[in-house]
């Protein structure tokens, strides 16, 4: 009979409860129960136990393993946890039982979505993995998974956009520097960040615009700022939502959010802005008809944001506000430049980790009146707080690793930002984070010892999974450093080592700012390819230091995470968990 298994006679089967048999791609349990025969997969869809040796009574199967629930009919579960059981027809024809060698028909896309959607709800982390490598194995674009969180992330999270969101974004901007394994690993991690963020925080429900009908863009631009000034947050979401309906553009809705934003200093140490330009930056991938929901979720952070220029160490011992204050004054009349400007990249950026930060400012505002880009500048900024990376002496606290993190990605957002629209009120941020820097310069004293950058064309670069080794022990920065120098001065492939730095980071139970410094190194590494100099080089070099550094100090860790991405890759494939290796 075509497309139909022999599953044996009618009272081989009755006698014996059950049979297994080979299916087309796994084994297939036959069970006689209460006059009716049912065919399922014999592998618990949960962690791939055999269902043949779980119990049935009543209609239902109960797995042994985990104590999954499943109605032996449908191969439906109880336990939502566990996942629905595949099932097959079965027919009984003159003694004889046969199962049909196709499943149950389901739409498997369908399916995955709905069960990745249930897995945010719940918080469940292996029906998310499960979710992402079926849907990525179906060839569902990795932008509609995100989209996927993120629209969870906007929806189900009260006090709104946070490190999750900001983390599943990121992993989504370095996708195509990784394998296909990596790239799994990456939405697996993102989503289940937004997840447990998300967990127990409420719903957020959004206000409704003004009753306005003839917009004046300006206007509400003005309300907005103000209303961000008093902590106004919902008169601010009602004036955001009007711009949005009114057919603001890209362009002006990132002008009036970033000019809120950068009124006051390094709000959040950083944070705020940086979400602001993930915000921005996830709307690239899944689509603009989701800035309502995505973008009125950054507001409920600027309620309670620390504001720097009322910090102590701002304003005393050295005062870095009014310098600042004049600054901006003088740039209220500048006018963006078109080239890179006559500027010596080497002596500004020498003022840059120096400790004159009045002549820091006057540097960078020369800078900018002798037509240097904006997006140059913010470029070269970026790469000055890379260094305080790149030089962090391991005699600091390990705490401080996360202080020149934070003006690293600050940096980084600013100028991504800038990439998008340049206004004279965000190319404050290229300042405060000049500021950052400066007040970081500690953190260098001692400067950890950079290697040098030498080519060795006669040697032969090292396997990049090597380094993945090495950083199986505690604390290698050093280590890891001389490694990657000596990759890169064999001429070894950035490409493939930015994919082996990938998988550092997704195979650890990595936290935030791990998050944060791998797709903003990767970024601006990225900006760097672009220039033909010896200073580019070094840019570049820098950057992979860094980036090689950091992940160095925070590895390794437990890996519970990304072990459980791994059971459900195992699971897809067909692998048996339940047996020795």
């Amino acid at each position: 009979m075509k497309n139909m298994i022999h599953a044996g006679t009618v009272d081989e089967i009755k006698e014996s409860g059950s049979k297994v048999i080979k299916g087309e791609r796994s084994s297939i349990a036959v069970f006689y129960h209460e006059g009716e025969f049912y065919a399922l997969d014999n592998r618990c869809p949960h962690m791939g136990f055999p269902l043949h040796m779980g119990s049935l009574c009543d209609g239902i199967l109960t797995c042994h393993w985990h104590h999954a629930r499943f109605d032996v009919c449908s191969g439906g579960t109880l336990d939502p946890w566990a996942d629905d059981v595949t099932s097959y027809p079965v027919e009984v024809q003159e003694g004889a039982v046969y199962v049909r060698s196709q499943p149950v028909k389901k739409d498997a896309l369908h399916h995955y979505r709905k069960r990745l959607q249930e897995g945010l709800e719940q918080n469940l982390r292996l029906v998310i993995a499960k979710a992402v490598v079926g849907l990525l194995e179906e060839g569902e674009p990795a932008a509609r998974v995100a989209q996927i969180g993120v629209e969870f992330g906007t929806t189900h999270r009260q006090p709104g956009w946070r490190s999750g969101l900001t983390i599943l974004t990121a992993m989504v901007n370095i996708l195509p520097k990784l394998d296909r394994q990596g790239k799994i690993l990456a939405l697996y991690q993102g989503l289940v960040h937004v997840a447990r963020e998300s967990a127990g925080q409420g719903t957020r429900f959004m206000l409704d615009s003004l009753p306005v009908k003839n917009v004046d863009h300006g206007q509400l631009t003005r309300w907005y700022r103000q209303s961000v000034e008093v902590r106004d947050i919902q008169g601010a979401e009602r004036i955001l939502l009007t711009a949005i309906r009114s057919g603001a553009t890209e362009k002006q809705l990132a002008d009036m959010m970033m000019a809120a934003v950068t009124d006051h200093y390094y709000m959040n140490e950083g944070h705020i802005l940086d979400f602001h330009n993930k915000a921005f930056e996830i709307l690239q991938h899944i689509g603009v008809e989701h800035r309502e929901r995505v973008l009125t979720s950054l507001l409920p952070d600027l309620r309670h944001a620390q504001r720097s220029e009322e910090l102590h160490s701002w304003q005393s011992p050295v005062d870095l506000v009014t310098p600042l204050e004049q600054a901006f004054t003088q740039l209220k009349a500048w006018s963006p430049g078109k080239d890179e400007g006559e500027v010596d990249e080497e002596t500004l950026y020498k003022l840059l980790l120096g400790d004159q930060p009045q002549k820091t400012v006057e540097g960078m505002v020369d800078a900018l009146h002798r037509g240097t880009s904006p997006v140059w500048l913010a470029r070269l900024v970026t790469l000055a707080a890379a260094e305080r990376i790149a030089r962090f002496h391991m005699q600091n606290e390990f705490a401080d690793w996360i202080t020149v993190l934070h003006t690293f990605t600050h940096a980084h957002a600013v100028h991504q930002s800038l990439k998008r629209s340049v206004t004279p009120e965000l190319l404050r941020g290229v300042f405060h984070t000049a500021m950052r820097i400066y007040l970081d310069r500690f953190l260098n004293v001692p400067a950890a010892k950079k290697p040098q950058r030498k080519r060795n064309l006669a040697g032969k670069a090292p396997n990049p999974e090597t380094l993945l080794d090495l950083l199986d022990q505690q604390q290698q920065v050093e280590k890891a450093a001389d490694w990657v120098s000596d990759y890169l001065n064999c001429d070894g492939n950035p490409q493939e080592l930015f994919n082996i730095l990938g998988h550092a980071l997704l195979r650890e139970d990595a936290e935030f700012h791990s998050f944060q410094m791998t797709e903003a190194a990767m970024a601006e590494h990225d900006e760097w390819e672009r220039v033909e100099s010896e200073f580019a080089e070094d840019a570049k070099r820098t950057l992979i230091l860094a980036l090689t550094r950091y992940l160095a100090a925070h590895a390794p860790t437990a890996r519970e995470l990304p072990h459980t991405a791994r059971i459900a890759w195992r699971l897809h494939k067909g692998d048996n968990l339940f047996q020795e290796d």
